[in-house]
């Protein structure tokens, strides 16, 4: 399982039109579902990323968590997290899941990190998702769950 976890002022997603996901600060969260993903995935992730000290205290250092600064997470599915650019120039996407095995994880995901009090919001699974967001830092951090054991 990837992420590209983002720190953020303000983040939203819009499908056809319609916003179906909006937070003000806190953590933009795209996640990937690879074909090996378990659930012990979704848990290491998700207590990794709801943990990350990336917010400033009041000495202007990063060592508060997305909790200690009463933040929001929004999540959204991306399955080109797991595209394979190595060979030529088409990226293959083999190692991500299947659709039913990936929104079933991501599900998970999403409970585990309610299950932290945090609030989250969601993009729409297999939709064609515009997502904004503005940066706070810039801080951006890739993780991936096999790289946490």
């Amino acid at each position: 399982m990837r992420a590209v976890v983002q720190r953020v002022l303000e983040a939203s997603v819009k499908v056809d039109g319609e916003i179906v996901g909006q937070i003000e600060q806190g953590l933009l969260v795209f996640l990937g579902v690879a074909t090996d993903d378990t659930q012990t995935d979704v848990v290491t992730l998700s207590e990794k990323i709801a943990g990350l000290r990336i917010f400033e205290d009041d000495d202007g250092k990063m060592n508060r968590s997305v909790v200690e600064v009463s933040g929001s997470m929004l999540v959204v599915s991306q399955f080109t997290l797991l595209g394979d650019c190595r060979k030529g120039k088409r990226p293959s996407f083999i190692a991500a899941a299947p659709p039913e095995m990936a929104d079933a994880l991501y599900q998970r995901f999403v409970a585990e990190i309610k299950g932290y009090q945090i609030p989250v919001q969601t993009g729409r699974f297999r939709a064609d998702m515009k997502v904004s967001l503005i940066n706070d830092g810039p801080v951006t951090m890739l993780l991936d769950s096999r790289k946490l054991f």
